[in-house]
């Protein structure tokens, strides 16, 4: 479609979160004319999501702030299963109590980005184990199970590949679309909802939702899909060189989240602050014009900008002004991530090695010793090159801190407990 009617639509398309629909012009005179609501699931197999997640709850924050009605919907039933799309293996099946501590932990996440409590249209967090965990077997497989066929489920890609490459694939996963589809209808039911949305690779599974609820009587159901996210380079998103970015910041600290996005490669700047931010489009089309060293002050107004919504304003200035101390003024900013050492294993001296793994800087010995092979370790802003060296007390500054360092970017304050 050249431009849509719908203030949801065009805000996507401008922003650049369109995939795929399946039925544009519908779905655009839907949202035009009436309160939709939509939703998202999400099986909760960690305790936090990752910033791999973020493309698809800010499509929620913009359905929400379009004035319509989102849904989080919380796997509490489908991550019984897991969800064998395009994975090699199965996931480790979780307990009951496990699934429910993930979930009460990820609610924080999405109450930055939606708002449950507002007097109009407010956001919904469901659990689809309200419905899935009930379900009687026999009853599930006449009304539901015979609208599905067999040889059409093997076509579909997530399932293809696995079996291409000749990896199990249990019959507890092969039901996973099926739960999936059937959350569609009950929501609709229950809900009157009439959207789903996801990234690319659930789109068949998106559409076997619509194709249940056609035969099972709902009113027509649409998908919506955003591309999936790698950075210029190719990497996916998600991912650091030191693991998962986490959106919970007892498994990632603020500064670290902060600094992420401030390491954003410059071609991906413009185009991380239309998805991640709020920024009007005039501000990011102004930040689109910066170029040779602004594009810096860019990376930290995107920096900035996810995480103050994430974390919050003063968090986020908080991590910015950590980091304008550590490298602009080359001071020991008390706001940088930290760990505590033991005082008498400060006294006795703890190795350079042993140490830097401890920081989480490196994941074993050998990379940390490569690590200081390849002068990029520092103590107190001083480079190091004997991997033998050990570190003690001598080594505390007068900020009763030691300031271990990798590269320019990773510092870490040890500090003796």
């Amino acid at each position: 479609m050249s431009e849509f009617k719908s203030d949801f639509l065009r805000t996507l398309k401008e922003r650049g979160f369109i995939h795929q629909i399946s039925d544009e012009t519908g779905l655009d005179d839907l949202l035009a004319k009436e309160t939709v609501t939509a939703y998202i699931g999400y099986d909760p197999t960690a305790s936090s999501l990752h910033v791999g997640h973020l493309t698809q709850i800010m499509m929620l924050h913009w359905f929400q702030a379009t004035g319509h009605r989102p849904i989080s919907l919380m796997g509490g039933g489908t991550g019984m299963v897991g969800d064998p799309s395009f994975k090699d293996e199965a996931r480790k099946l979780m307990t009951v109590e496990t699934i429910e501590e993930n979930i009460v932990s990820l609610k924080h996440v999405f109450a930055n980005y939606l708002d449950y409590d507002r007097a109009q249209n407010p956001a919904l967090m469901i659990n689809n184990a309200e419905w899935l965990r009930p379900l009687n077997y026999l009853e599930f497989l006449r009304d539901v199970g015979r609208h599905f066929s067999v040889n059409r489920m093997l076509s579909f890609d997530s399932v293809k590949t696995r079996l291409d490459r000749e990896h199990s694939l249990s019959f507890l996963e092969f039901n996973y679309m099926i739960l999936q589809a059937y959350d569609f209808v009950e929501l609709n039911k229950r809900y009157d909802c009439r959207l789903q949305m996801g990234g690319s690779d659930q789109w068949g599974n998106i559409v076997n939702g619509i194709d249940l609820g056609h035969r099972m009587g709902t009113p027509q159901l649409y998908a919506l899909t955003s591309p999936l996210l790698t950075t210029a380079s190719g990497a996916k998103m998600g991912k650091s060189a030191s693991g998962a970015v986490w959106l919970n910041k007892d498994l990632l600290p603020v500064y670290d989240f902060w600094q992420y996005w401030r390491n954003t490669e410059d071609a991906d700047v413009v185009r991380f602050a239309k998805l991640f931010t709020t920024l009007p489009m005039d501000e990011i089309d102004r930040l689109a014009k910066l170029g040779g060293s602004e594009i810096n002050e860019a990376k930290k107004i995107l920096a900035t900008e996810v995480t103050a919504i994430l974390h919050g304003r003063q968090a986020a200035e908080q991590a910015a002004e950590t980091a304008r101390k550590t490298f602009e003024e080359g001071a020991i900013a008390e706001n940088l991530p930290s760990i505590e050492v033991a005082a008498g294993e400060l006294d006795a001296g703890i190795g350079l090695l042993t140490l830097v793994v401890k920081a989480g800087l490196a994941a074993s010995n050998g990379e940390a010793r490569r690590h200081v092979q390849g002068g990029a370790v520092r103590i107190n802003d001083s480079a190091v090159s004997d991997e033998r060296r050990v570190v003690g007390t001598a080594d505390v500054s007068a900020d009763g801190v030691i300031k271990l360092s990798l590269g320019k970017k990773k510092h870490i304050l040890v500090r003796p407990a």
